[in-house]
């Protein structure tokens, strides 16, 4: 089952908890439900996610959540908080941050380049949560923040880009395109400018000069965007930053799960949990199930008969679902591993969340049985 004392410790004691993972496989429950666990220790706890669909509203009970973050009541010591993310709102805000004067940030938002900038870059969903995550640590008054990541692929992204910035910042064509007058035009090479000019054929003079005008406008505030870059790539390379993994024992998500595994370490960060969700629960042990005694193939045995056959029947999927996560297990060892049995039905209020949350973080004397996932129709035969 879980190592609730590992998991709990993570609530307690770390200041971001990132929990990534491909789709489909109850990430965002479980990301809310750790910001719970938090609340329930008594912590001040933040859960935001950066993936567009309305889950974590759900999960919370909640119609809907805003780009800051809403308070959740219940009966727990601590304070419950909950946010999604709007990219937009966040890239908004960070312009009149780092602008000079309210002129510089309206020429800004005013401007084609960066109205489209916002809504279609590639990458800004994840730098912008980069900044919602720095703003939720280092401002916010948190104890923990909890981020609910897109899909893993794309979750690599979102770790990514603290570097993916500084180095567009860097880039010397960039640096030119800074310069407040057309003279800045006179330092960019023979190839650069063949490029603009190819540029203004194509897309129209007034789009290239958009886009030469929206640079200009950022004069003096790549410097904010670098330092603020540079201090989240330090907040996600910090101990005190925890990285959990979720997947389920379908074979895409376990593939999926290695993959993240093995990028994460690459960035000489490393999985500090692991959450096995959705697996099928064991209702027997097998010493039992060779214990069972036969039946007889008659009319009279075939109700115990389906009884029996429906038993191993579940017997054999946990099995399966055991083996599907074995390598990935050992993979990310020594990392504690946490199993969420499949449950009847989709989490959609506090009360079901709490009882995931019951599930990663069972209380000292409570068991964690599987009798929560068991399905409502007991000869109903897994597939």
């Amino acid at each position: 089952m879980s190592e609730p004392s590992a998991l709990a410790a993570i609530v307690r004691d770390r200041s971001i908890v990132v929990c990534c993972g491909s789709g489909g496989v109850g990430k965002t429950t479980i990301a809310a439900a750790f910001a719970l666990e938090a609340a329930r220790q008594g912590r001040r706890a933040c859960v935001v996610t950066i993936d567009p669909a309305r889950r974590l509203a759900n999960s919370l009970g909640l119609d809907s959540l805003t780009n800051q973050p809403s308070r959740i009541d219940g009966g727990w010591p601590g304070e419950l908080f909950a946010l999604m993310l709007d990219p937009k709102g966040t890239f908004d805000d960070l312009v009149h941050r780092y602008a000079d004067t309210p002129e510089q940030a309206e020429g800004i938002l005013a401007n084609r380049i960066y109205r489209n900038l916002t809504g279609a870059l590639s990458g800004t969903q994840e730098y912008m949560a980069m900044e919602k995550l720095y703003e939720l640590a280092e401002e916010g008054g948190f104890d923990v923040v909890v981020v609910d990541t897109p899909p893993s692929r794309n979750a690599l992204d979102f770790l990514d880009a603290p570097r993916r910035l500084t180095g567009f910042l860097g880039n010397r064509v960039f640096q030119a395109l800074m310069m407040p007058t057309r003279a800045g035009m006179r330092f960019l090479g023979i190839a650069a400018q063949a490029l603009l000019r190819t540029l203004s054929k194509v897309a129209g003079a007034d789009v290239v000069k958009d886009a030469v005008t929206f640079f200009q406008a950022f004069e003096g505030m790549e410097e904010g965007f670098r330092a603020r870059a540079a201090t989240v790539r330090g907040l996600l390379a910090d101990p005190t930053t925890a990285y959990v993994l979720v997947t389920s024992p379908r074979p895409d998500a376990i593939e999926e799960a290695v993959h993240f595994a093995g990028k994460l370490a690459e960035s000489e960060m490393s999985v500090t949990a692991l959450v096995v969700n959705r697996v099928q629960p064991r209702f027997t042990d097998d010493q039992t199930l060779a214990r069972l005694p036969a039946v007889d193939d008659d009319a009279s045995g075939a109700d115990l008969r389906d009884l029996v056959e429906n038993l191993q029947g579940y017997a054999a999927a946990a099995a399966r679902d055991e083996q599907a996560a074995a390598d990935l297990v050992a993979k990310v060892a020594p990392a504690p591993v946490a199993r969420v049995p499949l449950l009847n039905t989709d989490v959609h209020d506090l009360e079901g969340l709490a009882s995931i949350a019951d599930l990663l973080f069972p209380q000292p004397g409570s068991s964690a049985a599987p009798s929560p996932g068991a399905p409502s129709d007991p000869v109903q035969r897994p597939e």
